[in-house]
């Protein structure tokens, strides 16, 4: 994929106020460890998450992305006019239908002209609803757009919790296939593209490379099972050793496809986001793909994982936090269960 007339004119993000830090949620599960001989504190030692975020109890996704898409739309200061696609792309949604994109596009008053949709893939979601916008915008079929998501982590930690609470018979490998579950969290990104004769930043998004191995797409599941668990909150199971090795395969396969497609060395890449899993994901994707983990920016000790909000919402506030310089070359590099793979590349103007 090559752009040659699509700006990133937007980044925006909305964080809850509730905080939880692992040492409270390994409180609760004190009785659990204390039977399995677990260890207190390994949920920050095996993943370097101090804490993560949950918005308040009955707010629903689509609330929290109509805020954080009106944050880009009045950043970017481009005419409503001309915003022809508006995608949420989180897992979370308010629904099964009608899509959750549909109250967002009325709560911040897009034209009735607009394209409006969701897109779900698992941690991909909002990157690829980066792609479908700039595709559109290349293709002359838009002028500019928004994708916006919300995760919120909430009903599955809390759930996890109560489901290992209340199996006397859990064993230590039942808390290992939970134990992704407890690092998740919540947050909202949104981004604005544009076509470059709108843009008044110039940021560029030079375009990218996507891979996939769907023969480990079993290795993270995540649904409801009421039947099992007693009530209607969705759990996740997470073969973790075995997805963080196939998704650091995957993520150097797409490396190499995006470096291709951008004709990028890796000496010509000045900064980088990542999905935030945690800190042993963090070190070998750098090593697996030759790259200084000096030019990385990383929320997830105190976010934990976001999903599909994740990679857009760490640029967000890496840029708020002056992470990138006039003149950088920007990579952004998705990974998300399923397995997939989705690697873009920013020439950031500053």
């Amino acid at each position: 994929m090559r752009y040659q007339h699509v700006c990133v004119e937007a980044l925006a993000y909305t964080l809850p106020e509730n905080v939880v830090t692992s040492e409270e949620i390994e409180d609760q599960l004190a009785p659990v460890y204390d039977r399995l001989g677990l260890p207190a504190g390994r949920l920050e030692m095996m993943t370097g998450i101090k804490e993560r975020r949950f918005f308040d109890r009955g707010v629903l996704p689509g609330q929290i992305s109509a805020r954080t898409a009106l944050k880009a739309i009045e950043s970017s200061e481009i005419d409503r006019r001309y915003l022809g696609l508006l995608i949420h792309g989180s897992v979370c949604r308010d629904q099964l239908e009608p899509a959750t994109a549909s109250g967002v596009h009325h709560a911040v008053g897009m034209p009735n002209s607009a394209f409006v949709l969701d897109v779900s893939n698992a941690c991909l979601g909002l990157l690829d609803g980066m792609v479908i916008l700039a595709n559109m915008i290349e293709l002359g079929q838009v002028r500019a757009g928004v994708v916006v998501g919300t995760e919120d982590g909430r009903s599955l930690v809390e759930g996890t919790i109560d489901s290992l609470s209340m199996n006397e018979s859990a064993t230590r490998q039942d808390v290992k296939l939970e134990f992704a579950s407890l690092t998740i969290g919540s947050g909202s990104a949104a981004v604005v593209l544009c076509d470059r004769k709108l843009s008044q930043t110039g940021h560029r998004l030079l375009g990218g490379a996507y891979a996939a191995d769907t023969s480990h797409h079993e290795l993270c599941a995540g649904g409801v099972e009421a039947a099992k668990h007693g009530d209607d909150r969705p759990r996740m199971q997470t073969d973790s050793e075995s997805l963080l090795n196939a998704g650091i395969d995957l993520a150097g396969s797409a490396w190499q496809s995006t470096q291709k497609e951008l004709r990028w060395s890796n000496d010509a890449v000045d900064k980088a986001f990542t999905h935030q899993v945690g800190r042993a994901h963090r070190k070998l994707l750098y090593e697996r793909l030759e790259l200084d983990p000096e030019m990385d920016f990383s929320t997830v000790e105190y976010l934990g994982n976001t999903g599909a909000v994740a990679l857009p919402m760490t640029t967000a506030i890496g840029i708020e936090q002056g992470h990138l310089a006039s003149g950088d070359n920007v990579a952004l590099l998705g990974i998300g269960s399923g397995l997939n793979a989705l690697m873009l590349g920013l020439a950031w103007k500053g």
